[in-house]
């Protein structure tokens, strides 16, 4: 019942055409009852010898009922769809929303592969139990009902004979019920594990082309859609264990008014006309028992799927904008004051210990450190991608939660070395993080970022589609359109993530020297492991093991001949 509650709040909005369609059902249904009561009559008439008295009559009513059936039909049907439609387009939408706030920590447990299974087959589940599957229920029902309620009242024995099967029917359907579920949930499991390793394996083609793993991934392959199809089967085993008695039981009803029946239209204490009436409304009987196996099996899919956009829709969000919503003067300094951190899934293995520094508007602060030291997640925090664990961090003289999340980062840019682009031209990429476009602009900032000449050589420069991840372009060429992204945004804190890691030592100069102008004024974070990268910055951290070990400038660093900066330099000199 809590799935059908959670769903009918997306049903909601449309109750309206909801109770309209279910009006015409009723009626639709209704008029399934009058068709069989015509054709006993007409039969009795014949059977009597009075031919064709009200035949024309008998006839027109048939004709008209059932075109009245067809009409009602097409447009209930057509209401419950437009409703499935409806809530589809907003749960996709509320799923869709809900993963642009969820935490960074989120994806680093959860699978692409997962959340796209819930974006496609769980959420057509709903659509297809909203549009088709609880109209039928309630269609069947009726007919069932409606059925036994005339049954009862053209002869009672007889209908009485026939619900004796009925408490069988129910077993079975229970039994159905109850064994369906398990197997329809590790179905979306495996669905998930399928289009994880689909989307893996795309992404990664060039990956998996350049060590000749293809042999290797098709078998990996095999192994998760063998399990795919073995869940399946599993699910179909289930059904058409039961399906066939319920098949079996449905064709019981048949027998017993064939043979119980005719034995009491034999006996004349049932008409002819009864009998063929009864015989036609054992089909509004049979119909529903027959479809009560697919309609469990859809109804635990539903449910199945249910159960994973709900728990989408319901993960938790750690960060949340708990700041002033207004425009506030947000300038670039930056504080952090006894910050500790751990992951939430792993909270026994500290990444950041004891983290204390104070930067200035418009410092630049170069990070070192070797892989592992807890570079990236120290300015993660600074975004507030990241909760602290404890300690405190503050940005332009207020504490960081004092902010809201649109407003930190909307001043904040953040250059990752993974360098991101859309499927769209690069014009549309640069000014991604900026509401109006200034080619001029957006010229000079590519030509700082050493972009703008091989843009230009592009077959159509700035309007260029990049393709799906920015595949046709070199890592250096996304580095350096993901740099002038960042500084079309005119940040008031700049963090570039190894920025330059994929460019060679001629282009990074190039950049370096460009970015002296075009960061004047803004607080710059720059992660690196070069030492040419950082050597002019203001203030150098280096970590080790998620704490700054050292702290300085260049000049104050390099006095220290026994420090991890000197040793550093001289190794990349090539000294030692």
């Amino acid at each position: 019942m809590d799935h059908l509650k959670w769903i009918s709040g997306y049903i909601k909005p449309y109750l309206k055409t909801e109770i309209i369609a279910s009006i015409i059902l009723i009626i639709s249904s209704g008029l399934q009852v009058i068709n069989p009561i015509v054709i006993g009559l007409i039969v009795n008439n014949i059977v009597s010898g009075k031919g064709d008295e009200n035949l024309v009559l008998y006839l027109s009513i048939l004709i008209g009922v059932t075109v009245l059936k067809i009409i009602t039909r097409y447009a209930y049907q057509n209401m419950f769809e437009q409703v499935g439609q409806n809530v589809l387009f907003d749960l996709r939408n509320d799923m869709y929303r809900k993963i642009h706030v969820l935490d960074f920590d989120y994806f680093n447990h959860t699978r692409v592969g997962d959340i796209l299974a819930h974006m496609t087959g769980d959420i057509d589940a709903v659509r297809h139990f909203v549009s088709w599957l609880a109209s039928t229920i309630v269609e069947n029902v009726l007919w069932f009902v409606l059925a036994i309620i005339v049954m009862f009242k053209i002869d009672p024995m007889l209908a009485l004979a026939m619900m004796l099967i009925t408490p069988f029917i129910y077993i079975l359907q229970s039994k159905l019920s109850k064994g369906i579920y398990p197997k329809f949930y590790e179905i979306r499991e495996s669905f998930s594990r399928l289009n994880s390793m689909v989307e893996e394996n795309i992404g990664g083609n060039r990956v998996v082309k350049a060590f000749a793993r293809e042999e290797y991934e098709i078998e990996k392959f095999n192994k998760v859609n063998d399990d795919y199809m073995e869940k399946n089967m599993a699910s179909a085993q289930v059904l058409s264990t039961y399906l066939p008695w319920l098949e079996f039981f449905s064709g019981v009803l048949s027998v017993i008014t064939l043979v119980l029946g005719g034995f009491l239209a034999i006996n004349s204490t049932l008409s002819i006309g009864a009998l063929v009436t009864f015989t036609n409304y054992l089909w509004m009987l049979n119909n529903p028992l027959r479809n009560s196996g697919w309609i469990i099996s859809d109804t635990q899919r539903f449910f199945a799927s249910s159960v994973k956009i709900r728990a989408l829709l319901d993960e938790p969000v750690q960060i949340k904008s708990k700041g002033d919503q207004e425009k506030n003067q947000f300038t670039g300094e930056v504080i952090f004051d006894s910050v500790n951190f751990s992951f939430p899934d792993n909270s026994t293995i500290p990444i950041l210990k004891d983290v204390n520094f104070k930067i200035e508007p418009g410092q630049v602060v170069g990070i070192l450190g070797k892989t592992g030291s807890g570079k990236t997640t120290l300015v993660h925090l600074i975004g507030r991608f990241y909760e602290a664990t404890s300690g405190s961090i503050q940005i332009g003289g207020k504490d960081i939660n004092e902010w809201s999340l649109k407003q930190l980062r909307e001043n904040i840019s953040l250059v990752m070395q993974d360098a991101f682009l859309f499927s769209d031209s690069i014009e549309e990429n640069l000014s991604f993080g900026v509401d109006q476009i200034d080619m001029g602009y957006m010229e000079r900032m590519s030509s700082i970022a050493d972009a703008h000449q091989f843009i230009e050589r592009l077959p159509e420069g700035y309007q260029t589609i990049v393709g799906e991840r920015g595949v046709g372009l070199s890592g250096g060429q996304k580095q350096r359109i993901s740099l002038a992204r960042s500084l079309m945004t005119k940040p008031a804190i700049l963090i570039l993530d190894d920025t330059t890691s994929a460019v060679d030592m001629t282009t990074e100069t190039k950049i370096q020297e460009g970015l002296k102008e075009a960061i004047d004024g803004t607080t710059t974070f720059i992660i690196a492991h070069r030492i040419s990268s950082v050597k002019e910055a203001d203030i150098i951290l280096v970590l080790d093991e998620g704490e700054i070990v050292e702290r300085g400038n260049h000049e104050t660093l390099m006095a220290d001949e026994h420090c991890i900066y000197h040793t550093l330099y001289e190794k990349q000199l090539g000294l030692k």
